[in-house]
């Protein structure tokens, strides 16, 4: 059963982030933010200047003290020690930021927009490094852990996308339509009226693997190699869109929620954790085996390359409304998941040990 941690908020709660030392940050519609201990009691609650939606927030790795927030098209770099007037302002997006990201040495954060643009942050120098683009909305953007120089990207055009920051072009761009088992899979037709626009990525602690879920139900995985990355693995997860990942610290467990009012817990440590010597030939081997199974009994092959009807959640929560946001928590001891949905509070479900 969830605890709910009330009194933090008095709208609808949009994002959540815990800190190394296990503070809880939330933010919410009109600008409110709040500061919660391990055992769900709101410690400092703030409201941003023009009571703009707190649409993401995100402590530094390096500097469990500071955060960093954004509302509206600002981003408020805070001390949580005493929170209160930001120490910082970045106004460098033009358009409402969905996502923020630091890099683990907290040298860069990236600001992903509605306009499509990534606005990359040198932290130093407090200068715009890079500026990087999607065609449509970016819903979401992750700096590869133990990569300070790498980042991922997805949007509303259903791109994923491979960023370093040296280049101003994308390493590897992958089309989610394009990238769905192609003429196998009989999700083709559907996918006219339900289109996998991509809302929320999540990067595995290993850095070489990340997650990413989209409107039409599904999760895809992928593992990058190199400058680019492979299609690893999709899977039917909710019956209406994911609205977030999330990889948990253990390997290849992976956390998400829907839009349908399951919050859903994903072992895919078989299908993912094996390097392969070339994923593009066996991905291309499985995809040719589907054709020719498919094209023996004259009908579509549901398992057809590398899409996964047998993927089934470790874990089920009727969480009962839309989520938000998704994060993850060791409090004493014990896990949890914490959920933000369309309410006021933030519920705290117990995970199995």
């Amino acid at each position: 059963m969830a605890v709910k941690w009330d009194g933090g908020h008095s709208s609808s709660v949009l994002c959540l982030n815990v800190s190394a030392e296990g503070l809880v940050a939330s933010g919410a519609e009109r600008g409110e933010l709040a500061l919660w201990d391990g055992g769900g009691s709101p410690v400092a609650q703030l409201r941003l200047p023009q009571a703009e939606d707190v649409t993401s927030v995100v402590f530094s790795a390096r500097r469990p003290s500071t955060l960093y927030t954004s509302h509206g098209e600002t981003i408020s770099v805070l001390d949580v020690r005493s929170l209160q007037e930001p120490l910082q302002r970045f106004h460098v997006n033009e358009e409402e930021i969905n996502c923020l990201s630091v890099n683990d040495t907290d040298s860069f954060l990236a600001a992903a927009d509605d306009s499509g643009a990534i606005k990359v942050v040198d932290l130093e120098s407090e200068k715009v490094s890079r500026s990087l683009r999607h065609s449509n909305i970016c819903s979401s953007v992750a700096f590869r852990p133990q990569r300070p120089q790498s980042l991922v990207s997805c949007g509303l055009d259903m791109q994923v996308m491979l960023w370093n920051l040296q280049k101003v072009r994308p390493l590897w761009t992958m089309n989610l339509q394009e990238c769905d088992t192609e003429e196998e899979s009989p999700q083709s037709a559907g996918q006219f009226f339900n289109p996998p626009l991509a809302h929320s990525l999540s990067v595995a602690s290993c850095g070489n693997v990340f997650g990413c879920g989209a409107q039409d139900g599904k999760i895809r995985i992928f593992r990058v190699t190199g400058a680019r990355f492979e299609h690893e693995l999709e899977f039917q997860a909710h019956s209406l869109g994911v609205s977030q990942v999330l990889f948990m610290p253990e390997a290849y467990q992976l956390l998400s929620g829907g839009n349908d009012g399951k919050v859903l817990l994903w072992d895919v440590s078989s299908n993912v954790g094996k390097q392969q010597k070339s994923p593009a030939k066996s991905l291309h081997r499985r995809k040719a085996q589907a054709a020719a199974s498919s094209r023996k009994d004259g009908k579509l092959n549901k398992a057809a390359s590398n899409e996964h009807p047998g993927v089934v959640p470790k874990l089920s929560i009727e969480h009962g409304e839309k989520v938000n946001w998704l994060s993850y928590a060791e409090i004493k001891g014990s896990r949890r998941v914490l959920v933000a949905d369309q309410s006021s509070s933030v519920s705290a479900y117990p995970l199995p040990e």
